[in-house]
Parts: structure tokens; sequence; C-alpha cells
């Protein structure tokens, strides 16, 4: 599929040129001097050819010019000096907070979601959700470029063939988290996800020769063990679900390191020479659609669409279609909180929000808590906010 709608997805800045909007504010300034000199000249002109003129004539159409003279002076310096004011007032901001807002909210939304599918309505086919949600997701970016509200990079095959690595590793991601989330509660999800951060630090580290101050280490560390003493405690423990979430955690952190290299190549391989977030997101799940069927046949789960009860449920669809909307948002809010930040900071603050949704999880689906276990889920999350504190005094 090609399309060739255009969109502009938002600048992140403006360059200033005050010496281009302080000219004009120069130009009416002389006009009007001139203006008021000419003035005066006719003045007095016709003062002497009708022989009027005065010694007290001509000094108050002297002050009427030194006052017309002052009073523009005056007006367009104070002008001048607003609009100097004006563009070198400091902008704000603000692109994190919003971007990172709205990364958290998709994010916790589409895990209760998630959730309600394939344990609510014990749906046994993760990769068909997948699928589903990500149709969904292709179709509306469809829709809302022909519509004129948006638009995508004109695809072609070179910029597939470069997209195509970190779509595999997308849709692993994806996978392997539905999966965990089958079998793991949601509170033990967040707290296992710790782990993602870790390893994009490490990747970071090696690839990237970006270091960590000793908090972010020290953080790093009590996430381990909270991880570790959580899967101890739980009561609800599946040895298949926690080695699903491992994986994940493997992809997630490959996912983040590599986006940002993949983003950069594939600017080269288009004919405009940039690619905006809308783009990619279409390219993700775009791509990812005929992976998705070849592995619904290789495991089975046609058969089992078909044939399961649950499917013929209005309120099954709608959920899943709700969640599949949701998928678009998370697809877009993490690609532009990436472009905001960088990979730890997307990472660390995807285990920040889980916070609320843990707490949600334990309530709504009535998971089985001992004490040891809820205490390592709040340490677990405890060591999330001491991460995001060591990360903002580098």
């Amino acid at each position: 599929m090609s399309t060739d709608y255009k969109i502009d997805v938002g600048s992140r800045g403006f360059k200033e040129e005050p010496e281009l909007s302080i000219l004009p504010s120069k130009l009416l300034l002389d006009e009007e001097v001139n203006a008021a000199r000419e003035n005066l000249i006719g003045i007095q002109e016709k003062i002497s050819i009708n022989d009027y003129s005065t010694n007290a004539e001509r000094r108050a159409v002297s002050d009427r010019f030194l006052k017309a003279d002052k009073a523009a002076l005056g007006y367009n310096v104070s002008h001048v000096g607003e609009e100097e004011r004006r563009l070198h007032r400091p902008v704000k901001k603000s692109g994190p907070l919003l971007s990172g807002t709205a990364y958290c909210i998709s994010s916790c939304s589409m895990i209760m979601l998630n959730k309600i599918v394939l344990s609510g309505y014990n749906f046994n086919a993760g990769i068909s959700l997948m699928f589903y949600q990500n149709l969904i997701s292709t179709l509306v970016v469809v829709l809302l470029g022909l519509s004129g509200t948006v638009s995508v990079e004109k695809l072609n095959w070179k910029l597939v063939r470069v997209w195509i690595p970190v779509n595999v590793i997308f849709i692993g991601m994806l996978v392997s988290g539905m999966y965990s989330l089958k079998n793991i509660n949601i509170a033990m999800v967040t707290i296992l996800k710790n782990v993602t951060n870790i390893i994009t630090a490490i990747g970071e580290l090696y690839l990237f020769r970006k270091g960590q101050n000793p908090k972010v280490w020290t953080a790093m560390f009590l996430m381990i063990i909270s991880a570790v003493s959580g899967g101890i405690t739980d009561l609800s423990f599946d040895g298949v679900g926690y080695s699903w979430q491992i994986i994940n955690c493997i992809l997630t952190a490959s996912y983040s390191l590599t986006l940002r290299w993949v983003m950069d190549e594939a600017k080269k391989s288009t004919k405009s020479g940039s690619l905006n977030e809308v783009s990619m997101v279409l390219l993700n799940n775009l791509l990812s659609l005929p992976f998705a069927i070849f592995l619904i046949f290789l495991f089975g789960e046609w058969d089992y669409v078909i044939h399961v009860d649950v499917v013929k449920l209005p309120m099954f669809w709608v959920v899943a279609t709700a969640s599949g909307l949701l998928g678009l948002s998370i697809s877009f809010t993490s690609m532009w909180f990436l472009h905001q930040t960088g990979p730890t900071t997307y990472s660390l603050v995807g285990s920040l929000n889980k916070i609320p949704i843990s707490i949600a999880g334990i309530l709504v689906f009535k998971v089985p808590l001992s004490i040891s276990n809820l205490f390592s889920i709040l340490f677990g999350l405890f060591a999330g906010v001491f991460f995001a504190r060591a990360k903002m005094s580098r």
C-alpha cells in the first residue's frame, strides 16, 4: 500500500530573527519623521509666501515638529522594544511533559483493556488480538490521510526494507507482552518491566557510551531485588508467563535502542528527506499485518478464533476495538515521547506510570496477595520512583 498524503505533525521550535522584525519598525519611524519634516517645510513655505511668518509663529511650528518627531520616535522605539522582548521571551519546553502524559494515559488504558480481553473474556489468541489492533490502527491512519487531516510519507521498498528490522522487534514485543499479561497479574507485570530499564541502560553504555551516575545504578539494583522477591512471593506464580515477560523486557529495550537509529536511516530513504511520526506509526502497524497472519496460522489460532464463543459477544468487540484505538494512540505517543527525550527516559516513564495501574489491577481483578508480595510490589514501585529522581538529578 502506498500513500501520498502530507502532514505537519508540528515543529519542535523556531528560529528567532529579531533583525527582520525590528527592520519594519525602523522604516516606519523614518517615514513618519520624513513626513513631519516635509510638513514643516510646506508650512514654512506657505508662511513665507503669504508673508505671515513671525518669530513666535516660527517657534510654534518648530515646537510642533519637535513634538511630532519625539512622539513618533518614542512610539516606535517602544514598539521595537516590545518586539524584542516578545521574540527573546524564553519558550516553555512543554513537549516532554505533554508527550509523557499522553504516553502514560494511553499505556495504562491499553494494559487494562488487554487484560480484560485476555483474562476477563478468557480469550486465548493474543496474536489475533494484536493483528486486530494493528489493523484498526492502519485503517484509521489511512482514513485520516484520505480526509486530509494527516499526511504520511509515500512508502517505497527501500523505506520498507530499512524499517523491517525494528518492525520485527515491535511484533515480538507486542506478542510477548500479550502472553505475559495473559498469565501474570498486572502488578507483577509492572514490577518485572523495571528490568527493561536495566537492559536499556546497559545497552546505552555499550552501544552509545552513555554512562549513568551511581544513584541510577543503585536504583536499578533495587529494581532487581524487587523483581526477584516479587516473583518468589507471587501466590499466582506462572513460569510460562514470567518467561514471556523476560523476553518482553529484552525486546522492549531493543526496540527503544534501535528505533532512533532506524528513524534516522529511514529519513534517507524518503524523497522529502524526513519521516514524521504518523508515517512511522503506519509503517509499524502496516508491516506487522503479514507477519501476524503468518504467526496466527503457525500457532493454530485461526481455528480457535472461528470456533470460540466469546467472539459472538458484541461487548467483546467493543472492548477489543477500543484497545485497537488505544494501540494507535500508544504507537504515536511513544514515538513522540521518544523524540522529545531518549531511550532510558522512555523506559523509566513507562514503568513509573504503572503505579496507578498496579493498584487498579489488584483491585479490579481481585489478585490474591500475601504481605510479603505486597511489600515486594511497593518496594518495586519505590525503586521506580527513585530511579526517576536519580535520572533527573544528572
